[in-house]
């Protein structure tokens, strides 16, 4: 995995977490930190969407971000896990791995 795509994974780590803060921030604080999330995230995904197709990169962050925040709230807030759910995850991430696999560094979306 090379250093464009670690960007992405970081990114969507961020996603996570901005996601986890808009619904469970109370404090000034915990907004503040909720907006560098955001921030963070997209300022990656948008650097990673300048050497790589940028539907792929959308997709990967899009993907990775559901998957997270789904284990998240399976870990910190004890949501109960559901096997079709758990099933769909496994789709999902399965998928996104096969975008990655199929994509080319070289390919460019030029607007």
């Amino acid at each position: 995995m090379n250093k464009i795509w670690i960007s992405v994974v970081i990114a969507a780590f961020f996603e996570v977490g901005w996601v986890i803060g808009l619904k469970h921030a109370d404090s000034v604080l915990e907004w503040g930190g909720t907006l560098i999330a955001i921030i963070i995230s997209f300022y990656l995904m948008i650097m990673a969407g300048r050497d790589l197709a940028v539907g792929t990169v959308y997709a990967v962050f899009v993907g990775l971000g559901t998957a997270g925040t789904v284990l998240a709230e399976t870990i910190l807030f004890n949501v109960p896990v559901i096997p079709a759910k758990s099933a769909l995850i496994v789709l999902l991430l399965s998928s996104v791995i096969s975008l990655k696999m199929l994509s080319n560094q070289k390919d460019k979306t030029v607007l």
